[in-house]
């Protein structure tokens, strides 16, 4: 499931790693072009016993022997290789001058499980570059001589001028700019899924109720004006439902109880409402709902409907109490000749006819009904 998810994420922001994979390419071969190439030169040394001191004499032989299987013995030819005096004795040889090979560099390293050293010059000539690790495997060996005479270091491989640059390879280069654009894209892509999903979450939040999760009163006037805009002439009917049963105790009853009875009432509504009506909260003990494509007197069956819903009283077993939320509807059916906060009047002239006459608590104004829905004069 969660993988189905990132793949939902992947395939809504395809246009993020494209850009991302086309950048980071586009990167690559402008960096190409631009570096300066830069040529690798590699020179190999083997160490071993000196054949001179271990002709004839097997003790010097089997101590130069156990001297090589000492890592710390190939180490030192590997660190006397890429010291300083070394690089100096070898230009100077070359007769460089060092200010000109600032852009050269040199490392010897041991070769895993060997008593093979391998020296690695880079520079932006081969020529030179394969010069100076020959150099410098000359005077490596030239110095070593002289403080150590049982162990011998010689070429096993010379340098030869590189054909092909180390840096940049375009191909290489390209390849690997399109493999990390395609995980950065990505990475982009389901980090902006997150933030889009969050920031929704936070702005639906904005519009919603704490207790019911349904509209509050802020935003549910412009969800009917957002309506009223798009379809001007289109048939649309609003409702109060006023719970005045807890006008008297609302501020006394403990607030988990007072949730249970909005819960209880929000799913009411939901129930006998349609899928495209829209269900808000109104005020403290009150709640509104839109009747889209619904005139008044399609409106008065629904609401009449909620009504006889909400005479069964919400038992708040936790208490032990059964509170009768008294419910009165008003509403009011939408012309174009008013506007929202009309219609919203409209509807509480109708809530409040709904409180006076203890007959009829739903009240319906009805745009070309010179009647209420219960055949009651009009309040203009």
């Amino acid at each position: 499931m969660e993988t189905r998810l990132y793949f939902q994420m992947l395939r809504r922001g395809w246009w993020i790693i494209v850009l991302t994979v086309l950048t980071a390419l586009v990167a690559s071969l402008v960096a190409s072009y631009l570096t300066t190439p830069t040529y690798q030169a590699v020179a190999q040394f083997i160490l071993s016993p000196s054949a001179i001191q271990t002709t004839g004499n097997p003790g010097v032989l089997l101590e130069g022997l156990n001297t090589l299987d000492n890592q710390s013995v190939t180490t030192t030819y590997a660190t006397v290789m890429s010291s300083a005096r070394i690089y100096s004795d070898a230009i100077t040889f070359l007769e460089l001058r060092p200010e000109d090979m600032k852009d050269y560099t040199y490392k010897a390293t041991v070769l895993p499980t060997s008593s093979v050293l391998q020296l690695t010059v880079t520079g932006p000539n081969p020529q030179i570059a394969a010069k100076l690790a020959n150099a410098i495997g000359y005077e490596t060996i030239n110095f070593t001589r002289n403080f150590n005479q049982v162990i011998n270091i010689d070429f096993l491989d010379t340098a030869t001028p590189p054909t092909v640059p180390s840096s940049p390879q375009p191909l290489r280069d390209a390849s690997l700019a399109v493999l990390l654009g395609v995980i950065v894209g990505a990475a982009l892509t389901i980090l902006s899924e997150q933030l889009r999903i969050s920031l929704e979450a936070f702005r639906q939040g904005l519009h919603l109720d704490n207790v019911t999760g349904i509209y509050n009163s802020k935003y549910f006037p412009t969800l009917v004006e957002d309506r009223l805009a798009k379809n001007p002439k289109g048939v649309l009917s609003v409702g109060i439902v006023e719970l005045s049963g807890l006008r008297d105790i609302i501020d006394t009853f403990p607030a988990t109880s007072l949730q249970r009875i909005f819960q209880r009432v929000t799913e009411t509504l939901r129930k006998e409402l349609r899928g495209n009506d829209v269900i808000g909260r109104w005020n403290d003990y009150s709640f509104i709902v839109m009747l889209p494509n619904t005139s008044g007197v399609a409106a008065s069956g629904i609401f009449e409907r909620i009504y006889q819903a909400l005479t069964e009283p919400v038992d708040l077993s936790q208490i032990g109490v059964k509170v009768d939320v008294d419910a009165h509807i008003g509403g009011a059916e939408y012309g174009n000749s008013i506007s929202a906060s009309e219609l919203f009047q409209k509807a509480n002239n109708a809530l409040e006819q709904a409180r006076r006459d203890s007959e009829n608590p739903v009240y319906v104004w009805e745009m070309k009904n010179p009647f209420w829905a219960q055949k009651n004069p009009i309040e203009n």
